[in-house]
């Protein structure tokens, strides 16, 4: 007797579906399964054998084989019980299979029979909805999340025996109910914190046209504090980058069950400890890293220097190209991770470098092998560099700082005429979506509205005295459009360079010599 049973499975954040055949033949009794299995799908014989038997079914002693199609693409996780056992059961005739053709299945099962939630369930339901499947059965717990795709039935089980009885027509099972509203997370507000005007202008210029920033400072300065106030400033994301979001969380199994639409733009803070595979992502079916887990959102690295030379060196793709690809001997996946890169680091290993009350204990040679740590190719990627001075008493004493929703307005439109501009510029053309400032490319800025004489003589006089690299010289140039949006100007003038100047060379510098001459 053979059955046939759909599922889904992921590869990378895209689903796609896969076909469950089973037969049940004479000869001595075994349960071969083939198909390219993995780890948890290769254990589920085991399972699956047992939640027959203890669901109330009677698994007589022939040889079974399953195979999992297509062939060539390896299979991982335990989302494959359920069709298994279905497909047993439709091949034993306990169970009809009218309903096979029309209604995918996606759980794990325990040994009582009883259904688990699985990893991935939303790119699964979107694959089905796409080979036009009627509906999704799925544990109880998986429901909301599948049921944030819409144009497909989701029907949620507890039990093995409750599904059989669903597909056999007997008995009905609840349908999914999506979730009338997004993940929330409490957002810090920036009135606390005090002073920090410059800083919380780079913050402010960051949010806006998605930079990469570096703050340092002594310790206590209020580096993390910043950062960690930036996800309450940055707009809410739109439906698009809401959707890949929730599918990057939904892989990693990191939606809450209750609200599993991402609707706000994530932030991870990974400890310095972390490897190279848990930032980028990793193994034999590579899982997303913490640079996918921040797409859309916040990367926060704390203590820069102190993280391994290897683990900053995997930030270098995702940073520039917004993804990052993963070879395995027989696959490539690609994670998508465009996040905004906020980092903060002390000035020497003892952090008093240049503070003006506490001496520095570290010699010249600390100070240099400190900051070696971080790479020159990787700070050229950093376009706001912003110093973190000691908190004044007075500035303590005087009380908050100006609180996130005056600055949310602000950025929201600054983004708003970014995306615009952007939108009008690439009409027609290059067909990508329109994105922050940090997304235009060379020929996007070639396109733009030319600079004012004197911004282009300041631009061209810090390219030779500070020997800017391209990147660095058009890196500054959207950070300075980034500072007309913000001030509602139309083109970038002496002032925008100037300032975009400040947060990458440094005022110790003496960009204000650039104007001279």
């Amino acid at each position: 007797m053979l059955a046939v049973t759909h599922t889904a499975a992921t590869l990378g954040i895209e689903g796609f579906v896969i076909r469950v055949e089973v037969d049940i033949s004479q000869g001595l009794p075994a349960f071969l399964l083939v198909g390219l299995a993995e780890g948890a799908v290769k254990e589920s014989r085991v399972r699956v054998s047992s939640a027959i038997r203890n669901a109330g079914y009677v698994l007589p002693a022939r040889k079974l084989t399953a195979n999992l199609a297509p062939a060539d693409v390896r299979k991982e996780g335990s989302g494959f019980d359920l069709p298994l056992a279905a497909a047993i059961l439709g091949a034993l005739g306990h169970i009809n299979q009218t309903r096979f053709g029309t209604w995918a299945l996606a759980g794990e099962l325990s040994l009582d029979g009883d259904l688990r939630p699985v990893k991935g369930t939303f790119p699964m339901a979107l694959a089905c909805r796409e080979a036009g499947f009627q509906g999704l059965v799925v544990p109880t717990e998986n429901g909301p999340e599948a049921a944030l795709v819409e144009g497909l039935e989701i029907r949620t089980a507890r039990t093995l025996r409750q599904t059989g009885e669903f597909l056999n027509g007997t008995g009905d099972l609840p349908r999914g109910a999506r979730p009338a509203h997004g993940a929330s997370y409490p957002v810090e507000d920036l009135s606390d914190v005090a002073g920090q005007q410059s800083a919380r202008r780079a913050l402010e210029i960051a949010a806006a046209g998605g930079h990469n920033l570096l703050m340092t400072g002594p310790p206590g300065a209020g580096k993390s504090m910043l950062a960690r106030r930036m996800p309450g400033i940055l707009p809410p994301l739109t439906p698009e980058q809401s959707l890949q979001t929730t599918k990057v969380w939904s892989v990693a199994g990191r939606l809450d069950p209750d609200a599993p639409l991402v609707h706000r733009p994530p932030f991870r803070a990974p400890h310095h400890t972390i490897t190279p595979a848990a930032l980028a992502g990793g193994g034999a079916i590579p899982a997303p890293g913490e640079v996918s887990l921040a797409h859309n959102g916040v990367l926060f690295l704390d203590e820069l220097p102190e993280f391994s030379p290897r683990v900053l060196e995997t930030l270098r793709q995702p940073v520039e190209e917004g993804r990052i690809v993963l070879v395995r001997s027989l696959q490539t996946f690609t994670f998508p991770s465009r996040f905004l890169l906020a980092a903060a680091m002390n000035p020497c290993p003892c952090g008093y470098l240049g503070h003006p009350g506490r001496p520095c204990s570290c010699s010249p040679w600390q100070v240099q092998r400190y900051r070696a740590r971080v790479s020159g190719p990787l700070l050229d990627r950093i376009d706001l560099h912003v110093d973190v001075p000691p908190v004044e008493v007075e500035a303590l004493e005087h009380g908050s700082g100006e609180p996130t929703a005056p600055v949310a307005e602000r950025v929201a439109r600054a983004r708003d005429r970014g995306v615009q501009r952007l939108s009008s510029l690439r009409a027609g053309g290059e067909g990508r979506p329109p994105g922050s400032n940090a997304s235009l490319t060379p020929s996007d800025l070639r396109r733009l509205p030319p600079a004012g004489g004197g911004a282009r003589r300041m631009l061209a006089r810090a390219a030779r005295t500070y020997d800017l690299t391209a990147r660095t010289y058009h890196r500054l140039i959207k950070v300075a459009w980034t500072i007309a949006d913000l001030e509602g100007q139309d083109r970038i003038g002496s002032a925008e360079v100037a300032e975009a100047l400040h947060y990458r060379v440094g005022e110790r510098r003496g960009e204000s010599s650039l104007e001279s001459g």
